[in-house]
């Protein structure tokens, strides 16, 4: 059976439709891979594409992609509601098919010095392919963000594990990685109030004391003025979304504000959406394997 890998690259343009359309274009042009989906936010100012490959052509058209955003997106810049260190943010390597992660952690490896190589951006590995423990969140990596990065590079602790102690100057830094699937997952609030929405997050999520496997932020969507819990479910089954999402209904009471919608950004595997239709259904014992229609027809 041939090895299929997702690759779901986040890159730190949402707002301009050539630069988008150029990065599409770059996704379907390397032989077996299939570009499943990508989405642009304005608010946030990024994009994030999902494909998935075999092994030869997945790395191929990473690193493709992060060429085209080096010479296409200039951070000094960039502005946006999402954190972020570079022209292209972030590179997780995930295994779906007759792969495993260590395998993942290899091609993560093997894209990371080729970036660093031929286009000079220094490189962060994370998550399963994390040098040291303090790599392995996401978040802790990009603490300083693109304005932060050059003075961050010559703390002793954050030499990279590709490339030199100094951002590329107009496409910064990129961190690669292997990762288990995650869930984008965004909650809307009806309040402009951003202080809302933040601490909403820092409860919510597992650095703020709230659930393991959440990691969140408040965001304002300016072109909708309201205010947004944007989160990161790293394992959906460990923190379910719905209860992430009760959480965050329960907490938004305190300050008079309501739910007024939620979004999944890029795909999820089905059964984090199933589990929330059994929550909120209560369902009783249902077996997700042999109560899914289409589970068997793809059987």
């Amino acid at each position: 059976m041939a090895k299929l890998i997702e690759c779901i690259p986040n890159f730190s343009e949402g707002r301009d439709e050539k630069v988008i359309e150029g990065l599409v274009n770059t996704a379907k042009s390397v032989n077996g891979v299939t570009l499943l989906d990508y989405s642009s936010d304005t608010s946030h100012n990024r994009s994030v594409f999902t494909l998935v490959g075999d092994e030869d052509g997945i790395q191929e058209v990473a690193f493709q992609l992060v060429k085209y955003a080096s010479q296409h997106i200039d951070m000094t810049k960039h502005h946006g509601e999402h954190p972020r260190m570079g022209a292209t943010d972030v590179v997780p390597f995930v295994p779906i098919k007759d792969v495993t992660t260590a395998e993942c952690v290899e091609i993560s490896k093997k894209v990371a010095k080729r970036i660093n190589d031929e286009l000079n951006i220094p490189i962060f590995l994370y998550e399963e392919s994390a040098s040291t423990p303090a790599r392995t969140n996401l978040a802790k990596v990009r603490k300083g963000q693109f304005e932060g990065m050059a003075e961050k590079l010559l703390e002793e602790e954050w030499a990279p594990d590709f490339g030199e102690r100094n951002p590329h100057p107009t496409a910064g830094v990129t961190a690669v990685g292997a990762r288990m699937p995650l869930v984008a997952f965004n909650v809307n609030l009806d309040t402009d109030n951003i202080d809302i929405a933040n601490k909403i997050a820092k409860i919510v999520r597992g650095s703020g004391g709230g659930f393991k496997y959440c990691k969140g932020i408040g965001v304002m969507l300016e072109d909708r003025n309201i205010a947004q819990v944007s989160m990161n479910m790293v394992n959906y089954e460990g923190t379910p979304l719905y209860r992430a999402f009760e959480t965050i209904r329960f907490e938004a009471k305190r300050y008079g504000v309501n739910i007024i919608g939620s979004e999944v950004i890029g795909l999820t595997p089905a059964k984090a959406l199933i589990d929330c239709a059994e929550y909120y259904l209560q369902i009783e014992e249902f077996d997700y394997k042999k109560q899914i229609l289409e589970n068997h027809l793809l059987n």
